[in-house]
């Protein structure tokens, strides 16, 4: 007996339920019933189960698409032409990521999701210390800083909150100060 295919139908409602599924979360946190998910994705409470049996499995998924999609886009920019501005595309990412993380914490913290996070914290270090080398050797980062200080810093910015326009702002300003402190000095 072999295993078939999923069938196309199929593939599209489990994509739908997770991009649903995210945008929930990111706007009103990941305590949202799943039946508001399935509400979300024009789907019926059954083929979110289907796909995903429990609610941490849907927000371990959501999760997963969204470090697999980060992971994407770091190793586009580690291969950019321009490694001054892919630094600082890069740096601007992970604080927006980790602003918006406080919510999936909670969620990973009460479904015990911890090793969800094991391959990002594993290409975290790598693909910044070959943006940080690369930024450095074009003279857009000082050479005296490091990748635990670099994560250390963005980590610091994706705590101002940001729930209201001025947090936001707020946030931007922060980074655009430490952004100016990377620089190397005349």
């Amino acid at each position: 007996m072999t295993a078939r295919a999923p069938r196309a139908d199929a593939l599209r409602n489990r994509s739908r339920v997770l991009a649903a599924a995210e945008q929930v979360f990111v706007a009103r946190g990941t305590s949202v019933s799943t039946e508001e998910v399935a509400r979300s994705a024009g789907v019926g409470i059954g083929t979110v189960f289907r796909h995903f049996p429990t609610k941490a499995a849907l927000i371990e998924a959501v999760f997963r698409e969204r470090l697999r999609r980060f992971g994407e886009e770091a190793d586009q920019l580690v291969a950019s032409d321009d490694p001054a501005a892919a630094i600082w595309t890069f740096l601007s990412r992970v604080a927006e990521v980790a602003a918006g993380k406080q919510a999936w914490a909670d969620a990973f913290t009460s479904a015990n999701l911890h090793d969800v996070l094991t391959p990002a914290r594993e290409q975290l270090p790598r693909v910044l210390g070959a943006l940080l080398a690369r930024a450095q050797q074009v003279g857009a980062i000082r050479a005296d800083v490091t990748v635990p200080e670099l994560i250390a810093l963005m980590l610091a910015v994706a705590r101002v909150p940001d729930e209201t326009p001025e947090g936001t702002a707020l946030r931007a300003r922060v980074l655009a100060i430490v952004f100016d402190g990377l620089r190397p000095r005349p």
